[in-house]
């Protein structure tokens, strides 16, 4: 970097006069008039600081070129794609479920212009956004009715609101969760407006501590599945069918919030069984709350299955309005229930349910191909080898299971610090599709899960880059 004289600024051409070329006129007919002409004034600033010029720092086409560069950076969209190559499928902070291609085709045709959202076209008056996926829902699991808002904190902060404002909410202790980003159920009730009352103990609680708890001030019991934690050992649980039988003679609503909830059997993918919203109904939960954009492959969304009387009260709740999702979410959402009419293709057509059905040794065959291809433009900055990893759902579901799984681990040449470290993984962050591993043992593991065959030719076609950014560890 050359330090700056007073001679060299004022070899700087003027703003005007860089405007008139012909390299900023095509930039213009790209980006407009006032993006290129900011650009222009912000890399002339940058050449005025006391480090900022280069030689020739009255090169108009050089200039020309960091304006362009500047203005390509600007205009890129933040929300990128990336390959989520770190072993946890549902990654919160990536984004979660991918949509089927058919809910895919549903967003953009409701996008692309007006559609019936709250139009009853029978009738010709008002209709119910709900009207779309209340019938789905309700074949599903078997619930009376349905209704969808934004997420499933948003559904339990709803369904809390609506029937136990200013009143009690029993709940196991030991079923006190906390979420992602430090979101605790006892402070979504407090903001619901209700009164937490704990009950039991962390690791047993008996149907008799419910019986000798509810009282005139409960509005309901919620029992809260543990999907993000496990508590193993000298436990104990009241039972679905017993809590809402007693929450019946008692004339007190029975709320299950599932978290994740899969509308399928997962031990037909290998699994463990998750709970589903349709036994929770059969168990005689009154109210049943799950996710959309989990276990289910679909959207952001908050679902609310379960009794028509309560569904109907918690969809005149002023706050349903606030919390509702709009015609995207609803298209999407749509698509990948319909999916779930035809069980037999439903794990190939629902990227999360193949992904985690995906066998082990068709992963592994998967990393045999790519390994010299990741290897080439790492020679001598740092080692690849196929190894055998574990991957986990992520997003709460079955938190203490693991899925066998392969992929690569890249060790950084000479003692691997971690700095190196560091630095190899913002490398593959670098590239033209982010690349998204874990750091593990002393190696950026790629854990291949997640990349289909498919995408293989891509994400290869850009590992050349590599080799740009990455430097030798020290």
């Amino acid at each position: 970097m050359s330090i700056q004289t007073p001679s060299s600024l004022a070899c700087l051409p003027s703003v005007d006069r860089l405007l008139q070329r012909r390299e900023a006129v095509d930039l213009i007919a790209r980006f407009g008039r006032l993006p290129v002409t900011d650009a222009i004034r912000g890399v002339l600033a940058e050449l005025r600081s006391p480090h900022g010029a280069a030689p020739n720092t009255g090169d108009e086409a050089a200039i020309m070129d960091r304006v362009a560069a500047r203005l390509v950076k600007e205009s890129a969209p933040s929300l990128r794609p990336v390959y989520n190559l770190t072993g946890t499928v549902l990654h919160t902070n990536l984004g979660r479920a991918a949509l089927p291609a058919e809910a895919i085709d549903a967003v953009t045709l409701a996008a692309r212009g007006p559609s019936n959202l709250e139009y009853n076209l029978d009738d010709g008056d008002r209709g119910d956004r709900d009207d779309h996926l209340e019938d789905q829902l309700c074949r599903l699991t078997g619930a009376e009715a349905a209704t969808v808002v934004n997420n499933n904190a948003a559904a339990v902060l709803l369904a809390l609101n609506t029937l136990a404002q200013r009143r009690e909410v029993l709940v196991s202790r030991g079923e006190l969760i906390e979420i992602g980003g430090s979101f605790r159920l006892p402070d979504i009730m407090a903001r619901a407006g209700c009164r937490l009352r704990e009950v039991g103990t962390t690791n047993r609680t008996h149907l008799r501590d419910f019986e000798e708890a509810i009282g005139p001030k409960t509005g309901l019991v919620m029992k809260a599945h543990s999907s993000n934690y496990s508590i193993e050992g000298f436990t104990a649980a009241a039972a679905e069918p017993e809590l809402a039988r007693l929450c019946r003679e008692r004339d007190v609503p029975f709320v299950v919030d599932l978290g994740s909830g899969t509308l399928i059997d997962l031990r037909q993918l290998g699994l463990p069984h998750e709970p589903t919203p349709m036994e929770a109904l059969k168990n005689g939960a009154d109210l049943v709350t799950f996710s959309g954009d989990k276990l289910l492959g679909g959207p952001q969304a908050g679902i609310i299955v379960g009794r028509a009387a309560l569904v109907a009260k918690i969809k005149r709740n002023p706050m349903k309005r606030a919390l509702r999702v709009d015609k995207m979410t609803i298209a999407a959402l749509s698509a990948v229930l319909r999916l779930y009419s035809d069980p037999d293709r439903l794990v190939e057509r629902v990227p999360t349910l193949r992904w985690l059905a995906r066998p082990a040794e068709a992963i592994r065959a998967c990393a045999e191909r790519l390994c010299p291809l990741v290897a080439a433009p790492l020679e001598g900055l740092a080692t690849v080898h196929v190894i055998g990893c574990d991957s986990q759902i992520g997003s709460g579901a079955l938190p203490t299971r693991r899925i066998p799984s392969a992929g690569l681990a890249i060790r950084p040449a000479g003692r691997g610090s971690g700095t190196a470290l560091k630095r190899l993984s913002a490398a593959f962050r670098k590239l033209p599709v982010p690349v998204i591993g874990r750091i593990e043992d002393g190696a950026l593991v790629l854990d291949l899960r997640c990349l289909e065959d498919a995408d293989e030719a891509a994400f290869a076609a850009q590992l050349a880059k590599l080799a740009l950014s990455a430097s030798p560890a020290k």
